[in-house]
């Protein structure tokens, strides 16, 4: 899609559905951003548990706060996990919130 065809589509939307379209990329870029947060701690061999110890809640409580319902609430219980064990940081919990919430959830489609 170019540039030109994006610009056209999005102008052609009504206000609510523009808001909305904002809304999701800008969900997306936080989701990509907390990610890479929390794959940092693979850069700093010795301090990577003591900051997944205190990254783990924050996520947690982040996703939660970010994706509303059963939603957040299990994947806040993921991301915590997640983050406490070691070697899955790799997993974009976030990202992969926001893929499930957009393109897989049922109350997307309405």
């Amino acid at each position: 899609m170019s540039i030109r065809q994006f610009k056209d589509e999005t102008m052609d939307k009504p206000i609510s559905t523009q808001a909305e379209s904002n809304q999701k990329i800008k969900k997306l870029v936080y989701s990509i951003l907390l990610d890479l947060i929390g794959m940092a701690s693979f850069s700093i061999p010795l301090l990577a548990e003591s900051f997944d110890v205190i990254w783990a809640p924050i996520a947690g409580l982040l996703l939660n706060r970010m994706y509303k319902g059963n939603v957040g609430k299990v994947g806040g219980i993921i991301v915590f996990i997640e983050e406490l064990l070691p070697g899955l940081d790799i997993i974009p919990t976030f990202t992969l919130t926001w893929v499930y919430t957009y393109y897989f959830s049922k109350t997307s489609k309405k």
